[in-house]
């Protein structure tokens, strides 16, 4: 049974507490963004064996969205950690390079950024003015 614990509330909730959200920390792309940035964004999924970070909602609980790191082979645990991070922390980090000295971050091959929360975002998504609806 996989538990993860509600970085919010601090609950270990067993898996039928909380409601999978697919896959974490994807770039999102708005107006003015190619048709192959939008594809890749609805249907490009990296399934991984191994290594995976996660949204969850804790739906029996406090309701609220936090993100997962966990290995989908042995469903071991990295940690949790609050939605709105545009990269896991460095303890979770530190927590999967321990147990797997190899693993190397999606975001290094995209990016080239090995100092995770360090920057600006890549591919900022801003919200257009309402007036530019007219």
């Amino acid at each position: 049974m996989l538990i993860l614990t509600c970085p919010y509330c601090g609950v270990a909730a067993e898996e039928t507490e909380l409601h999978p959200g697919g896959e974490a920390h994807l770039t999102r792309h708005g107006p003015g963004s190619t048709d192959a940035d939008f594809e890749w964004y609805l249907f490009a999924r990296r399934n991984p064996k191994g290594v995976h970070f996660e949204r969850w909602r804790h739906l029996y609980g406090c309701g609220k969205w936090f993100l997962a790191a966990r290995d989908t082979v042995t469903l071991q645990v990295f940690g949790t950690y609050p939605a709105q991070s545009k990269y896991p922390p460095r303890e979770i980090i530190a927590a999967i390079r321990a147990d797997r000295p190899d693993w190397v971050p999606h975001w290094d091959e995209i990016t080239g950024d090995s100092a995770p929360g360090v920057g600006n975002d890549p591919a900022p998504n801003p919200t257009p003015a309402r007036d530019s609806f007219a």
